[in-house]
């Protein structure tokens, strides 16, 4: 039985999430409207503890929505389609601001009212999607109209606002979501680890990704990922002592350290989720060791996610790769449209943004129901599978079959894009692509002190975007233009003559609902990626 989101999205575009009042006259006060969509589903079957602290801080990323949301459709419908004169002719964040952005009165009657309820107001990120501002429990409380208690469910304890947030009806009128009012969803990262092992032949190297996956020819020719840098969605942190470790280990001689961006303070230093932090920096370095590396650290909330892809598109980061995420059935429809909205931006700038898939198959909701992962199933992003690959004895591609954790399936929330066109249903199909991320040929890192072996979607996700800096390298040789908002041009080549030469297609396994095939399939997408074939394909 297919599970139903609470509230779907018909379209493509966000989903509406306000109930407009008429204008205000001037001699009056503004109504307030409700933002719908906006409280999280486990309010209804938690215990209630009492009120969260009046004088507790609390931080929250107001999302507006876009000034002209159809024309910021078909802008980024031209941008990406390779028959369009306009192909790869993105903006850049402040003619995205001039174009698309919200105008000035709109941010200025959200900043003039929050200042008014007493609210500190924080970054403003470029494009004008995002606004921060903070105060106490009770200053936020007020200004959004709603209250803040604390609640148990389970051995879960997390604070959320009772009802769906008001706002005068001139503000509301351009806000999206307030993210920050709740602390129910923490996201989770998409790599599995056992504890320290020994090396086996099995173990996927910087040496097996190269031959496997037809790297090396374009590494040894220079193709490094030079000057295309690669930005990385944490909510943990790293140790770059361990990083250099497994960098001396295999001589990769990569171009820098990678850098820390702190979002919102930071994730506030190293914990639970280091190995994927440091799993993600040592995929990429294996593959593209000249791409400089962001590493974009934000506090696990929904405001620190907000506010962390909003400094990634401010920053205009050619590449983008996020292991962490959460079911769409365990988020709220107004915060998936928060995040849909700034990964709009990043289309319209020509950002290749790439999210794992998940770990849980076809049943990624946290009580087991069927559902897929965002932000890999969002329209404006490149959900990425993981594979199991076998490699021949001297190292080139023999097969890949589908892990049985690759998450996939059917969006509730997300109807079908028109790159989808040709596939069944009526909703976005997860993932779009796939590498290797099974535990038969599990990446061999080092963290936390000792040598690993770990695989997931999560360690998928990096791949394909170290990778795609590779490509804009060069396609900048060749003049051309980057690989940018990704899907579109993925699909050409899916329904195109040299899809079995750029990709590798994964026919064989399961992940529990749907099955690998011939073509898309909802476990491993087009397959893998063939890199000297798939560069030379497209850019000759």
């Amino acid at each position: 039985m297919k599970v139903r989101h609470r509230l779907l999205s018909a379209l493509a575009a966000p989903i509406p999430v306000l109930a407009l009042a008429a204008a205000p006259s001037h001699a009056a006060a503004a109504p307030r409207v409700a933002l719908s969509g906006d409280v999280v589903g486990a309010v209804s079957h938690s215990t209630r503890l009492g009120d969260l602290a009046a004088n507790a801080p609390v931080s929250v990323a107001v999302t507006l929505a876009p000034r002209d949301p159809a024309a910021l459709d078909a802008f980024i419908a031209a941008v990406s389609n390779r028959k369009n004169p306009l192909y790869g002719k993105y903006v850049t964040p402040a003619q995205f601001a001039a174009r698309f952005g919200p105008t000035a009165a709109t941010v200025n009657r959200l900043t003039t009212y929050l200042h008014s309820q007493g609210l500190k107001v924080g970054n403003i990120a470029k494009g004008n999607l995002v606004v921060d501002a903070s105060g106490t429990a009770a200053q936020i409380a007020k200004a959004f109209g709603t209250h803040l208690s604390n609640y148990r469910q389970g051995s879960k304890s997390y604070y959320a606002n009772d009802a769906a947030p008001t706002l005068p009806s001139d503000v509301a009128a351009g806000v999206v979501d307030v993210s920050g009012l709740s602390s129910y969803v923490k996201l989770q990262h998409k790599s599995v680890t056992p504890a320290a092992v020994q090396p086996r032949a099995t173990n996927f190297t910087p040496a097996k990704i190269r031959s496997g996956y037809n790297l090396s020819s374009l590494i040894s020719a220079g193709y490094k990922g030079t000057g295309k840098s690669v930005a990385l969605v944490e909510f943990d942190d790293y140790v770059q002592s361990y990083i250099t470790t497994y960098d001396n280990k295999y001589s990769l001689g990569v171009s820098s350290n990678p850098s820390r961006v702190t979002v919102d303070g930071g994730s506030g230093g190293v914990g639970s989720g280091e190995v994927e932090v440091e799993l993600d920096i040592e995929v990429v370095q294996a593959i593209a060791p000249g791409a400089p590396i962001k590493v974009y650290e934000a506090p696990n909330t929904d405001a620190g996610e907000q506010d962390l892809y909003a400094a990634i598109v401010s920053a205009d980061v050619p590449a983008t790769s996020s292991s962490w995420g959460a079911s769409e059935l365990d988020r709220t429809s107004s915060n998936l449209n928060a995040v849909h909205t700034v990964l709009q931006q990043a289309a319209a700038q020509g950002q290749s943004i790439y999210a794992a898939s998940g770990d849980s198959g076809s049943h990624d909701a946290q009580n087991g129901a069927t559902a897929v992962d965002y932000p890999a199933s969002d329209p404006n992003v490149t959900g990425v599978g993981a594979t199991n690959i076998t490699e021949t004895s001297t190292g080139a591609y023999s097969s890949e079959s589908a892990w049985s954790g690759s998450g996939g399936g059917v969006s509730v929330t997300w109807a079908k894009p028109s790159f989808q066109s040709a596939l069944s249903g009526s909703y976005r199909s997860v993932p779009d692509v796939a590498t290797d991320g099974g535990p038969n040929s599990p990446w061999y890192i080092y963290s936390a002190g000792s040598w690993q072996q770990v695989w997931g979607t999560s360690a998928a996700a990096p791949s394909w975007a170290a990778f795609t800096a590779i490509y804009d390298q060069y396609a900048a040789a060749k003049g051309k233009a980057a690989l940018g908002y990704a899907n579109p041009t993925l699909y050409s080549i899916g329904a195109g003559s040299t899809y079995s030469s750029a990709f590798h297609d994964v026919k064989s396994g399961s992940n529990g609902g749907f099955s690998a095939g011939t073509g898309y399939d909802r476990v491993t997408g087009w397959g893998s990626y063939n890199a000297g074939n798939f560069i030379t394909d497209e850019l000759g």
